[in-house]
């Protein structure tokens, strides 16, 4: 099926997604009969005693709700390789990692052709409906994208991020190009051995085509925003690239070079439009359609982690609009944006009611608060109310059973008969010294907050991460923060008292009150600090596509937190709560 995405039909696949979501539960039971029919033979699935079972009462009743850890040790058994039906009937024989961002080191997930089958659905879903709106004709697409090193198993089973298993598929390509989306850099760039050297010559690649490129994304907004923060400091050397025809010496790999050489020829006269271009600009406003004239809209996810990163994409954009992403993970796939005309802030999600088996678990009034009462029973796909909060649990075709994602989702509204939902959170980074539960959202929120502060002075905030520092008594909270520029003293006080403030959490704010917990902690840290973790994850094997700057770090990720507490140029304390 796959290899035929040269007969796209963008009406077809709009159909087919109406008529599934008009009957999203029989949908949702038919994904599952068929999930525990081809896995049945698991040895995990036998092992709970499933028995041929596969109706939905059955499955929650005797498969339990599990997290990585659970599961670890199968996926474990798979990766050194034995090839019995583990958690899938048939072998797998690749292996996705996180990102790793969250917990400070990848995890294991299986990756299979049928998980890149539904990869490729959501991809034709969104696509289908972002080209309602803004068409595109044969055009080329910048994409930042990059692959990560692959390495073999103990067992000898191909491994990468997620990403770099979709990336180097041929059904990527093909459906790429059938949806006239294909990527104006050569796979060599893309699988280059160096990611600062990928990066140059995509942006190099990008306007040899400017003329041609209708899109521009990447997985997250970070790394469309690294790229263009990057083209501000070579973007001269790049205009000399084109005007003589020679690629930078920078650019040592053998392989990038000589694909290079085959589409980069002398062109004074687009070297000097294109520094006439730069050399006209105030502040780098407006960089984006400066260069790329023909470009309909940017893509990539501009929710959740990403959302600090939308002020300096629309900086970048001017007036071009900002579509984001579907939603997904490396453990699956879950909805696709089918309202891209909706501003980034307000982005949700249509369930794919076939991808998987979806359940959620109702929240409580704060996250992570189980006192005194059992943990709320996982409700259906078509079970869910508006206007509640959920955790997500998935059932995938690669072998993950009741897994908890750990994403927290509200939703807002139903497309049909399935739930639109609004990414919301990680459950599991909070900011906790004692009854005080602060999410990755209320963090945002904050850091937003006393940025416009910054303002007044024209700087801005580049990156921030966060740490509950136990080590004093009382312990408090730690907010990092980059910036692009050297405020005042009286500023960066004023801020930090306007963080403490921001964080209207009860159990934060009657812990400040009584001192239990203590003054917030702002600390500035060096330019090119979270270049620095960036390299750190990149030497782990992650992919640049993929990478979340941590937001809140705690022990587990001792690494990054020495990376930031060794980059502290100036330190200040909130005297928000004194008397």
């Amino acid at each position: 099926m796959l290899e035929k995405m040269e007969e796209f039909n963008m009406e077809k696949v709009i159909e087919d997604f109406e008529a599934m979501t008009k009957d999203a539960e029989r949908v949702q039971r038919q994904t599952l009969k068929k999930i525990l029919e081809e896995n049945a033979s698991a040895e995990y699935l036998q092992n709970l005693g499933l028995d041929g079972r596969t109706d939905p009462e059955s499955f929650k009743a005797i498969v339990p709700l599990v997290t990585h850890k659970d599961l670890d040790p199968y996926i474990q058994r798979i990766a050194d390789g034995d090839s019995s039906p583990i958690l899938t009937g048939k072998p797998i024989t690749t292996i996705s990692l996180s990102s790793g961002t969250s917990q400070g080191r990848p995890k294991f997930v299986p990756f299979t052709d049928e998980l890149m089958e539904t990869t490729m659905q959501i991809f034709q879903t969104s696509f289908a409906f972002r080209n309602r709106e803004f068409p595109i004709v044969n055009g080329k697409a910048l994409q930042f994208i990059y692959s990560s090193k692959q390495f073999k198993t103990k067992g000898g089973l191909a491994a990468g991020t997620a990403t770099t298993n979709v990336y180097s598929r041929s059904q990527f390509k093909n459906t790429m190009k059938a949806m006239q989306s294909q990527c104006c850099s050569p796979d060599e760039v893309i699988f280059g051995p160096d990611f600062h050297q990928s990066l140059y010559c995509h942006l190099l690649c990008g306007l040899i085509f400017r003329d041609e490129v209708q899109s521009i994304s990447s997985a997250f907004a970070h790394s469309i925003v690294l790229a263009f923060r990057t083209f501000e400091l070579l973007w001269e050397e790049l205009c000399a690239n084109i005007r003589d025809g020679v690629l930078s010496s920078q650019i040592t790999a053998p392989s990038i070079r000589a694909a290079l050489s085959k589409l980069l020829k002398p062109d004074p006269e687009l070297a000097e439009l294109i520094y006439e271009k730069c050399s006209g600009l105030s502040n780098w406003y407006g960089l984006i359609p400066a260069l790329f004239p023909n470009v309909k809209y940017i893509y990539g996810i501009m929710t959740g982690s990403m959302e600090p990163y939308q002020k300096k994409l629309r900086h970048y954009a001017a007036g071009l609009p900002l579509l984001s992403a579907d939603y997904g993970a490396s453990e699956g796939w879950i909805g696709a944006n089918i309202n891209p005309k909706v501003p980034t802030e307000f982005t949700s999600y249509a369930v794919l009611p076939n991808v998987g088996y979806f359940e959620f678990i109702p929240l409580r009034n704060n996250i992570g608060d189980q006192e005194l009462c059992v943990e709320p029973k996982p409700v259906g796909l078509t079970e869910v109310k508006v206007g509640e909060e959920y955790e997500v649990v998935i059932t995938n075709v690669a072998g993950l059973y009741r897994y908890r994602l750990g994403d927290v989702v509200k939703v807002v509204g139903f497309h049909n008969s399935t739930p639109e939902i609004k990414f919301m959170c990680r459950s599991n980074l909070l900011l906790s010294i004692n009854i005080d539960k602060n999410t990755e959202n209320d963090l945002q929120l904050a850091v937003e907050e006393a940025a416009k502060l910054l303002a007044a002075e024209k700087l801005e905030v580049v990156d921030f991460s966060s740490h509950a520092d136990l080590s004093t008594d009382p312990g408090h909270y730690v907010i990092f923060w980059e910036l692009n520029g050297e405020p005042s003293q009286e500023v960066l006080s004023e801020c930090c008292n306007c963080l403490d403030k921001s964080f209207v959490d009860a159990g934060y704010l009657s812990s400040r009150k009584v001192n239990t917990i203590g003054p917030l902690e702002l600390r500035i840290l060096r330019k090119g600090t979270f270049q620095k973790i960036l390299n750190h994850y990149l030497a782990q094997g992650a992919a640049v596509s993929q990478f979340k700057a941590p937001r809140c770090v705690g022990p587990h990720n001792n690494t990054v937190l020495q990376i930031l507490c060794g980059n502290v140029v100036r330190s200040f304390f909130s005297t928000a709560y004194n008397n």
